[in-house]
């Protein structure tokens, strides 16, 4: 564990420069942990970033945010016990953000997770969960019979989001959602979570928002979707058979300049940036990601990797 922080610490530190140290030493004395499970944008699987995911811990509470596929590997590999799962927040129902949402559950439960478990997110999140226990009722039954298993149904909670506000305030963690933009899905939502000692915001995909430079002011960390604009030509060129790939993008989400320009506008003191598009187009580097969103914002920027704990 300590390798593969320290290996995380060294790379972030040529990216932001001097101000890596202090955070690094804010975050091992916080309660409060950040760890990007998933970066990349998009559902198309690659090798080196998965889909969008993030958890927060929180006294050894998990707080997961979008599902991307893979998300309970990831979770143990960033060695949070499924057990440990509380709440998931789902930003929006594309499939890079939800397509491990009942997995996720299942397997949590199938490991030993025994307690309430409430969902959040947009709708039809009630009939999502509802049509994946169905789907999933052999294996449900057949472990509850052979294995004495509880029932899964009775821990599970969906609470559908339409609007911004308060979603949740409890064991010192207040959570609350603002609607973004992210045409054609709606509605899509952002997520900031406050807690004794730190305050994150989750944008989800949207395109620049002023819900969420509202959302966002003053947070300690911002974690924005970000795209290279000059890489997107490219990633549309390698998928003909999507032909609006490149109008969904630009109408969609954000470019790594005007995440730096919501950061800027919020306050923020540390911007992240994630489910990166492209993500994995060797021509993009690190350095031009953080260059792109250091054109309007002034304070430190980290390019989100995998399994990155912030």
């Amino acid at each position: 564990m300590m390798d593969r922080r320290a290996f995380v610490a060294a790379s972030a530190s040529a990216v932001i420069g001097s101000a890596w140290p202090t955070l690094v030493r804010g975050r091992q004395q916080s309660r409060t942990r950040l760890i990007l499970l998933g970066t990349g944008g998009g559902p198309r699987p690659r090798k080196d970033r998965a889909s969008a995911s993030q958890v927060i811990v929180v006294n050894d509470v998990a707080y997961v945010v979008d599902c991307g596929d893979g998300v309970a590997r990831l979770l143990a590999g960033a060695g949070i016990p499924l057990t440990t799962l509380r709440h998931i927040f789902i930003t929006h129902h594309h499939s890079d953000h939800i397509a491990d949402y009942g997995t996720l559950i299942q397997l949590a439960w199938a490991v030993g997770l025994d307690t309430r478990l409430d969902t959040w997110g947009p709708p039809p999140l009630e009939k999502v969960t509802k049509l994946f226990l169905e789907m999933s009722a052999y294996d449900i039954n057949t472990r509850i019979a052979d294995e004495a298993y509880p029932p899964l149904a009775p821990l599970v909670h969906p609470h559908e989001l339409t609007r911004g506000g308060t979603v949740l305030n409890e064991g010192g963690v207040k959570v609350s959602t603002t609607l973004v933009t992210h045409p054609i899905v709606e509605p899509a939502l952002a997520y900031r979570f406050d807690t004794p000692d730190r305050s994150i915001v989750i944008s989800g995909d949207t395109a620049p928002s002023d819900n969420l430079i509202q959302l966002a002011q003053g947070a300690d960390v911002l974690v924005h979707e970000a795209m290279y604009l000059p890489g997107v030509d490219r990633l549309a060129a390698r998928v003909p058979n999507h032909p609006g790939l490149k109008q969904h993008l630009l109408a969609s989400h954000t470019s790594a300049e005007d995440a730096g320009r919501v950061a800027q506008q919020a306050g923020v003191k540390l911007l992240v940036l994630s489910h990166l598009v492209p993500a994995d187009d060797p021509a993009v580097t690190d350095e031009m990601w953080v260059a792109a969103a250091r054109v309007h914002f002034r304070g430190p920027v980290i390019v989100g990797k995998d399994l990155m704990d912030v």
